[in-house]
This record gives C-alpha cells, structure tokens and sequence, in this order.
C-alpha cells in the first residue's frame, strides 16, 4: 500500500489524486514527501515512518531511512526584510540517508554519499563521502557499500548475530 500511495503523492498529474495520497500517507504513515522532481527508482526504508521530506531534488537510486528531514532553513533578515537561504536540498544520486538525520537549507549532496544517523546538515557535502555529526564529513572507504546494499544480508544472520551478542552480554554482565 505505502508504494502505490507514494506513486500516486509524487507522480500523479491528478491534483485530487496527490492530495489524497498525501493525506493517506501523513495519517498511516506519519510522513510527508514532496519534491520538485524525484526519481521512481527512491526507496523509503520502513514506509518513511516519521519522515519529512520537502527537497528540490532527489535522484535515482537514493534511500531514505526513517524519521528522516529534509528541508528548509530559511531566515528573515529584518534589516533587508529579504529572506535569506531560500531553497531545498538536492540529493544526489546513489546517497543512503541513515536513521534520524537532517539535511536542511539549499544544499548539495554530492553522489555516493551517506549520510550517518543523526547527522545535522546544512552546508554541501562532497560526492562519495560519509557525513556525521553536524556538518562533518570524511571521504568514503571505496571498498564498503554503508548502511544499504543491494544485495542485503539474509534475516538469518541478523538473528543469529543478535542471537550471539545476547549471549556475549548474559555471560559477561548477568549473574
């Protein structure tokens, strides 16, 4: 249901038809997704629970992890009576989106990048590297794919690497 809702909010040339879609996401989702042009190919890990996306762009193959915003940052400068930093960010190809993080005000991110859980952004960040904290970034390890890769590894083994750290911890903090 979250895919065909999330086609109809972004792609449909029928004005109703957004909206409703829209309005459907917000209530069972929690989200919000709006782009001046996104490509189909974006995933939403968790159906964007959480998530507020409001971008100039967002390119193809792109993944936006849950309680995630994506936004303005803009000011009112008194003075001038002018706003200032007016504009969305454009998310460039290929970029993981991670857990929690912000991406605010009219900035780039370069292709490749990931951008680490509960990152704070609003300055352009580099293509093919991880950004973190609140505007830091280091160039990525070319030999890792970060946080998501196409081919992701079976439940099994997350299970059973849980499984192993449980055990870890009953036997080395319980009595």
């Amino acid at each position: 249901m979250f895919d065909e809702l999330l086609k109809k909010n972004c792609f449909s040339t029928d004005e109703k038809e957004r909206q409703e879609a829209a309005d459907q996401l917000e209530q069972l989702y929690g989200c919000q997704i709006s782009a001046i042009e996104m490509d189909e190919s974006v995933l939403f890990a968790h159906h964007a629970r959480g998530c507020t996306i409001v971008a100039a762009k967002i390119c193809k193959n792109v993944v936006i992890y849950q309680n995630v915003t994506i936004g303005s940052n803009l000011k009112y400068n008194k003075q001038t009576k002018e706003w200032e930093n007016v504009g969305n960010p454009v998310i460039g190809k290929n970029v993981v989106v991670s857990d929690g993080a912000k991406i605010l005000g009219p900035v780039i991110i370069g292709d490749g990048t990931v951008i680490g859980a509960g990152a704070v952004i609003t300055k352009n960040i580099p293509e093919n590297s991880v950004a973190y904290g609140v505007n830091q970034y280091k160039p990525k390890d070319p030999d890792y794919d970060l946080v998501f890769y196409k081919n992701m590894i079976e439940p099994e083994k997350i299970v059973a690497a849980c499984n192993a750290l449980i055990a870890k911890y009953e036997s080395d903090y319980c009595d």
